[in-house]
């Protein structure tokens, strides 16, 4: 049986195509374009390995907050119409640091090299 490359590996090889053969024969708009390509397929592979250990965190503090099971999609409207309400707050156990770990989460993703995301990792939040 042939292994077939993973869609991580798929979009790495996609990632560097754009960046080591094609930008350095492009200028103008199109290099930008090519740029701003590269860029997303760099957050689609930051997504392919970080989103499946994070969704699954993200289940069990939902699970913990909300104290029963569902959907991600319904957990988190519920937590989004229990906060609205007042009926949930940041003195709420697990609260605090729930809205710490998705915001990190996302951060991990689109905006890796953010300099309070960055700053925020040396100083020991998030790990």
């Amino acid at each position: 049986m042939q292994e077939q490359p993973s869609a991580y590996e798929l979009v790495d090889i996609v990632a560097e195509f754009i960046r080591v053969h094609a930008m350095p024969q492009l200028s103008g708009h199109a290099a930008f374009h090519a740029l701003v390509a590269a860029n997303a397929l760099d957050m689609v592979k930051r997504e392919l390995k970080i989103l499946p250990k994070a969704t699954s965190e993200e289940m069990e503090r939902l699970r913990a907050l909300l104290g029963h099971d569902g959907t991600l999609e319904d957990l988190n409207r519920e937590l989004c119409a229990k906060i609205e309400s007042g009926e949930l707050t940041l003195e709420t156990k697990g609260l605090a640091d729930h809205l710490w770990a998705i915001t990190m989460t996302k951060l991990s993703i689109n905006q890796p090299k953010y300099s309070g995301y960055v700053r925020a990792l040396e100083e020991g939040y998030g790990q």
